[in-house]
């Protein structure tokens, strides 16, 4: 009997009941996907159709390869008596290769202890548990995996969970300094263990074995073909490029128009202003309240006239008391809870999620914002508690109409930010940016902007952000941003939390999008007319809100935001076309240094500029590594230095060390 089955594109095995399939999915790029349940399904999470490639197939015997382009798929297979379990057993081992025959990745398992590299564990239900093992190149680094809020950059030796959470944001892509970029297309909650001897994919619970694998000569190549596989992002739209403002909460319509009013009175740039969560009457009413709201479509009207696009908080609950719930969960468009109360979070009053996996659900849903929102001019949304974020997060006890959250629950961020992207562009809105606090791979195709989450306003939690934009950016994510001052614990008056947020307003600076957020205090308590209360608001956290000294930093780099436009425009088009990181790894532009693998605490805002933000409290210097092959230019002074070599660069209070590439942006050095 034949070994293998051929296709013009793919080699199958079948052995004890499993069905493998190794398939060319897009150049120098194979799809492996494996079951026990008879036929490999043609799941669509993350994957897109790929365009054909030219593909050698060859089978020799117990052995088959695939060749598709710069990328070797090696099967070996065996059988026949097995002496320890008295009958037949049949098995079948995978290998990768790049194009000089260098081993990339390959499956553990055979030999005495009888070790298999694919695990199904049948679970009730008919689902499997699923386990893949991989023995890793020797000596590789690894970077990706999205939001996990660690100050780590080199991913070795390290273990996720795959789940999304409140400031975690799991995207299971992983790209090798040996030269492959690999991910998990399974959106089951579930684990990925990076050893040194091994590496490891669980699912807790899912129908088949599904991954993809791209090797590349650079990191640039590895991230265009994750791009290529899993969707672009939009070309950011011109008001994402400049000045974001924000604060939990501006808590009525003349307080928002008001501060918008000073910026342009003091004349300091502005594209975007953000009215916050609880502008509602009820979750899930998915309109402003009437009272503290009374125009939205003339506050817009002026937003716009001052230059000003308007930012609209939309969470994904319904209350138990919105004039929606009824509706909603009648027609079966909210998360099902499988045993015990149905209510699944009790944040200011219990309530249910919304859920986006239902195409009904998303129809529906975004008719009504749609005509309380995006007919009054709201272009853009703030797609918070995209995780979901559950009480509790007992995954087995949530069922989506994708399938059970267990099974399918990381899918929740991607669905929620395309419910809002597919509505917009039926709507005629042909640039879309929305904000979401959660992703999974393929959330960059639907205009996700992801932020960082509830982070605490502390030092520690700065430093966790430099090393999780450039983890986004090479999960595939490239429009990142954060709280900038951190979300929670930031007292305005508090001279330490001040020099906090200068140093953190000067990181924001280059980060894909420069956004002020936080929930500073003191609080300010709010009260209806009847005397009922509303969700507080947080203290003062406009640029003059933090007295003149700091006034004068931050007025600074928010027209230096401005002057960097073109330079941002470049880079957002470069993320578009070719799916490159806007914040990047210095390994990214620099592979052959070896020093740039392990750079945590600086980074390159496209491929020009190489930024070192001060993460320590009282520091006025800090040092900074200049990559090999390049001359640098001190962004502040013009002092030129060659690179490949360590220096301390001078950073008070008012500097951020920033160098420039070779020359480039010679009109930007010195205006900072």
């Amino acid at each position: 009997m034949d070994a293998f089955e051929t296709t013009g594109d793919a080699v199958i095995w079948r052995g004890d009941g499993e069905t493998l399939t190794v398939q060319a999915w897009g150049p120098n790029s194979l799809r492996v996907r494996g079951t026990v349940d008879g036929t490999v399904a043609d799941t669509d999470f993350a994957l897109l159709e790929p365009e054909p490639a030219p593909v050698e197939i060859t089978v020799d015997g117990a052995t088959a390869t695939i060749v598709n382009g710069g990328i070797t798929a090696v099967l070996r297979t065996w059988g026949g008596f097995n002496w320890q379990a008295g009958y037949d057993t049949f098995h079948c081992a995978l290998e990768f290769r790049d194009a000089q025959g260098r081993t990339l990745l390959k499956e553990v398992g055979g030999g005495a202890h009888r070790r298999t590299a694919r695990e199904y564990r049948p679970l009730p239900g008919g689902a499997h548990r699923l386990r893949a093992s991989f023995a890793p190149a020797p000596g590789e680094k690894l970077y990706g995996m999205g939001l996990y809020q660690e100050a780590i950059l080199d991913l070795k030796g390290s273990t996720f969970e795959l789940a999304q959470r409140n400031s975690q944001a799991s995207v299971p892509f992983v790209l090798s300094s040996a030269g492959y970029g690999f991910l998990w297309h399974n959106p089951a909650i579930g684990t990925a263990t990076f050893g040194a001897n091994r590496t490891e994919w669980t699912a807790e619970a899912c129908g088949q074995l599904d991954y993809w694998i791209t090797a590349g000569d650079t990191p640039a190549q590895i991230t265009a073909a994750y791009a290529d596989a899993t969707g672009h992002a939009p070309m950011m739209p011109e008001y994402g490029l400049g000045y974001w403002q924000c604060k939990l909460r501006y808590w009525n319509q003349e307080q928002l128009l008001e501060v918008a009013r000073e910026h342009k009175r003091r004349g300091l740039p502005l594209d975007v202003i953000v009215a916050d969560f609880f502008h509602w009457p009820k979750m899930g009413d998915f309109r402003f309240e009437e009272e503290f709201w009374p125009d939205p479509a003339a506050m817009v009207a002026e937003l716009k006239d001052l230059g000003v696009e308007l930012m609209v908080s939309v969470w994904p609950q319904v209350s138990l008391e919105s004039e929606n719930f009824a509706e909603f969960k009648k027609d079966g468009l909210l998360v099902r809870t499988e045993r015990g109360n149905a209510v699944q979070m009790g944040f200011l009053g219990p309530s249910m999620f919304l859920d986006p996996t239902n195409p009904r659900a998303r129809e529906r849903a975004w008719e009504i914002v749609k005509r309380n929102y995006h007919d009054l001019g709201v272009k853009i949304f703030w797609l918070d508690e995209a995780e979901p974020e559950f009480g509790v997060y007992d995954w087995d006890v949530y069922r989506f109409h994708a399938g059970p959250a267990s099974q399918v629950g990381n899918l929740y961020p991607q669905a929620f930010s395309r419910m809002f992207y597919e509505g917009q562009r039926e709507a005629g809105q042909e640039e879309v940016v929305n904000l979401v606090r959660c992703a999974w791979a393929g959330s960059q195709r639907f205009g996700a902007l992801v932020w960082s989450g509830d982070i605490h306003s502390g030092w520690t939690d700065f430093r966790r952000q430099i090393t999780s934009g450039v983890h986004m950016g090479v999960a595939g994510i490239p429009w990142f941003t954060t709280d900038i001052g951190g979300f929670g614990g930031g007292d305005v008056g508090d001279p330490g939390f001040r020099e906090l947020l200068v140093r953190w307003f000067q990181f924001g600076a280059f980060c894909p999008v420069m956004r002020m957020h936080g929930d500073r205090q003191p609080s300010e308590p709010v009260t209806a007319a009847d005397g009922s209360g509303r969700c507080a608001s947080g203290a003062p956290n406009e640029l003059w809100s933090y007295g003149e000294d700091v006034y004068a930093i931050l007025s600074r780099y928010v027209h230096f935001r401005e002057a960097l436009r073109p330079y941002t425009r470049r880079l957002m088009a470069e993320a578009h076309e070719s799916g490159q990181p806007v914040m990047r790894g210095v390994f990214h532009e620099f592979p052959a240094d070896a020093t740039c693998w392990d750079l945590a605490d600086q980074y390159l805002y496209g491929p020009d500029l190489l930024v070192a933000p001060v993460v320590e409290p009282g520091a006025t210097e800090r040092r900074v590594y200049l990559p090999q092959g390049a001359t640098w230019t001190d962004l502040h002074t013009g002092a030129a230095h060659e690179g490949g070599r360590w220096i301390t660069a001078d950073a008070p209070l008012e500097r951020i060390p920033v160098f420039v590439r070779d020359g480039a942006l010679a009109d930007l050095v010195g205006t900072v």
